[in-house]
């Protein structure tokens, strides 16, 4: 299959080289072309724009962070809606708001190109091994037709609902996910603060009913270690979770934990944790009690 891949980051690289690995041939474009080298080693072709990455495809995926860039990808100067041809297939495995998704899918309509919201979670690791999450909105039998190639990045692929669910499907599991982030440090520390130690608190938890894949898979490698390189940055996490409190105030719902939750976000991207790992948020607690939550080996 013709494919175009525009955005070749920290999860667009290796999506776009499982891509290629299943036999797919490849149009790849990012505004750093010195993150495509490698795909074009494998026998990508780069080209240099989003509207060059959508001609003669049938399929185009985009991988971004967040609304501007997709928006400004999707459908600005140069863009994917300029180059596709009506009957291929727009796919963004991108985290955006379902309210611009839905804008999206209706101006490529007009043009008789589909569209698919495809959110993918699983993080740098899942994207390497091809054992991502994909949470796929847009028609049924749309999803039913690309399944297929969805299935050469992810190895859980689920329909969601009509177009935009995907994305809001990812927005909760991402408010999920960032919450625990934000709150467990402060569960830790009330452990280790009693005379418990980190690695029994933590083994305790992740035995009982609130054990997590954060603390049992994660926290190991990051906050435990001092390491906070990013798999998942901050910043990002504080778009996804603003994301969601946006969507919450559109649909007229309460959302005080998640506003809070938000605070704490904006809080750590203003002490310069923006660039880290999501796990950084944990800095913000460890400041204020003076007790750093690391195994003996961090």
């Amino acid at each position: 299959m013709n494919i175009g891949f525009i955005g070749a980051g920290r999860m667009g690289n290796p999506m776009a080289q499982h891509l290629i690995k299943n036999g797919h041939d490849l149009k790849v474009h990012d505004l750093s072309r010195s993150s495509t080298t490698d795909l074009e080693e494998m026998g990508a072709q780069w080209v240099a724009s989003p509207k060059q990455t959508a001609q003669n495809c049938e399929v185009i995926f985009s991988s971004l962070p967040g609304p501007m860039e997709i928006e400004a990808v999707a459908i600005g100067d140069d863009s994917i809606l300029e180059g596709a041809s009506a009957g291929s297939v727009y796919i963004d495995l991108s985290t955006n708001s379902p309210k611009s998704t839905r804008m999206l899918h209706d101006v490529f309509l007009g043009k008789g190109v589909k569209m698919l919201d495809a959110p993918v979670s699983g993080g740098v690791t899942g994207a390497a091994n091809a054992t991502l999450s994909v949470m796929v909105g847009g028609d049924e039998g749309l999803f039913n037709q690309t399944k297929q190639v969805l299935e050469c990045i992810g190895d859980r692929v689920m329909y969601c609902g009509p177009i935009g669910s995907g994305m809001v499907c990812k927005l909760c599991n991402n408010l999920t996910a960032m919450s625990l982030v934000a709150f467990l440090p402060e569960i830790l520390t009330l452990g280790v603060k009693a005379g418990v130690e980190l690695e029994t608190v933590s083994r305790a938890v992740t035995n009982g009913s609130g054990g997590t894949w954060i603390m049992e898979n994660k926290y190991p490698k990051g906050l435990y270690k001092g390491n906070f390189d990013p798999g998942f940055s901050l910043a990002l996490a504080a778009k996804d979770v603003r994301l969601a409190t946006d969507l919450g105030r559109e649909l007229g719902l309460p959302m005080e934990a998640s506003n809070l939750l938000e605070q704490r976000y904006v809080e750590a991207i203003a002490k310069g944790f923006g660039s880290s790992d999501a796990d950084a948020v944990a800095l913000l607690y460890e400041e204020r009690t003076g007790i750093r939550l690391r195994t003996q080996d961090g």
